[in-house]
C-alpha cells in the first residue's frame, strides 16, 4: 500500500541521496566495465536530465544490515540536506535465520526520524520478493517489516513505493542468476516506479507482466540449480559461517553529494531478460 498520496505536481529535485544495501547499490545490473548501475543511478540520471547542477550521492553498500546502515549512512545523509532521500534497508536482517524484528523496526524508526526533517522528501520501499520457497519462508517477517514502514511513512510524511505488491517483479525472470538481486529490467522498473511515485508522468508501465514462457525441462533446471549452488549458495553459506559479508571493506560508489551530468546514452530501456524460468524449489 502507498501510505501517502502521490504529489500532483512534483517539486524540483536538485539533489538525491540513496541509502541501503545491494538493492540500492545496483546489483545485479552489471555494466560492461564490471561496475553496477541499478535503479538509483537510473533515477538520478533522469532527474539530472531535468535540472542543471543536479547532485547525487549513493551511500549503499552490499550486504549491509540495518544497524550498519544507521551507523554508516544515516547521519551522513541527513547532514547532506538533499531534496530527495531514499532509504531501503532491513531485508538482509529479515533473511537471516535469527532476526530480532523489534530491533530492526526500532532502527528503521530511528533512521526515518533522523532523515525526514533533514531532507525535502523521504522515500521508503516495500522491497520486491522473488516467487519461491525463500519468499514463503520469510513472508511473515517481510510483511511485518512493510507494515511498520507504512506506519512510519504516515507518521513522518514519507512516500512508500510498493514493489512487494507488484506481481511482475516477483517473476523469477526479473531476478539474476544469484536469485537475490534484480536483473537490469527489474532495476529499470524500480526506477520507473519511484519516478511515478514522485509524481512525474509515466514513461512505461512498470507493473506490466512479462510474456508467458514455457518452463525449461527437468534437466535444464537441475543444471541451473547446480550452477546456482556452486557460484552463489555455497559462497553465501561460507560467509555466514565465518561472519563475513560481501560488503566488508567496500566503500560506497558515490560517497559525496557531487554534480551528476546526465549521460548522453542513458540506456534506460535495455531489452528485458526473458530467458527460461529459474527453478523455484531452491532459494
Amino acid at each position: 500500500m502507498d501510505s501517502t498520496p502521490t504529489p500532483s505536481a512534483p517539486s524540483v529535485v536538485t539533489s538525491f541521496v540513496a541509502l541501503g544495501d545491494s538493492f540500492t547499490e545496483g546489483m545485479s545490473d552489471l555494466l560492461p566495465d564490471g561496475t553496477y548501475r541499478g535503479w538509483a543511478d537510473l533515477l538520478a540520471d533522469r532527474l539530472a536530465a531535468r535540472t542543471d547542477g543536479f547532485r547525487y550521492a549513493n551511500l549503499a553498500v552490499r550486504g549491509k544490515l540495518i544497524g550498519q546502515i544507521v551507523e554508516e549512512q544515516v547521519d551522513v545523509a541527513a547532514a547532506m540536506g538533499a531534496d530527495l532521500v531514499t532509504l531501503v534497508g532491513g531485508l538482509n536482517d529479515v533473511l537471516r535465520p535469527k532476526c530480532d524484528m523489534g530491533r530492526v523496526c526500532g532502527l528503521l524508526e530511528q533512521s526515518v526520524a533522523k532523515l525526514a526533517p533533514n531532507c525535502g522528501r523521504l522515500v521508503l520501499m516495500r522491497s520486491p520478493g522473488r516467487r519461491g520457497p525463500v519468499l514463503e519462508r520469510y513472508r511473515a517477517r517481510m510483511e511485518h517489516l512493510f507494515s511498520h514502514l507504512d506506519a512510519l511513512a504516515e507518521e513522518y510524511g514519507a512516500l512508500v513505493v510498493d514493489l512487494y505488491g507488484c506481481d511482475a517483479l516477483s517473476d523469477p525472470r526479473m531476478w539474476a542468476e544469484d536469485r537475490l538481486h534484480l536483473t537490469s529490467e527489474g532495476h529499470r522498473r524500480v526506477a520507473e516506479a519511484v519516478w511515478q511515485r514522485l509524481g512525474y508522468p509515466a514513461e512505461s508501465d512498470w507493473r506490466e507482466d512479462l510474456p508467458a514462457a514455457v518452463p525449461p525441462h527437468w534437466y535444464a533446471r537441475r543444471v541451473e540449480d547446480l550452477r546456482f549452488t556452486r557460484r552463489h549458495l555455497l559462497p553465501w553459506i561460507g560467509r555466514r559461517l565465518t561472519g563475513r559479508s560481501s560488503g566488508d571493506g567496500r566503500a560506497p560508489k558515490r560517497p559525496d553529494l557531487a554534480p551528476l551530468a546526465p549521460a548522453v546514452d542513458r540506456g534506460r530501456y535495455p531489452a528485458p531478460d526473458l530467458g527460461p524460468l529459474a527453478c523455484e524449489d531452491t532459494p
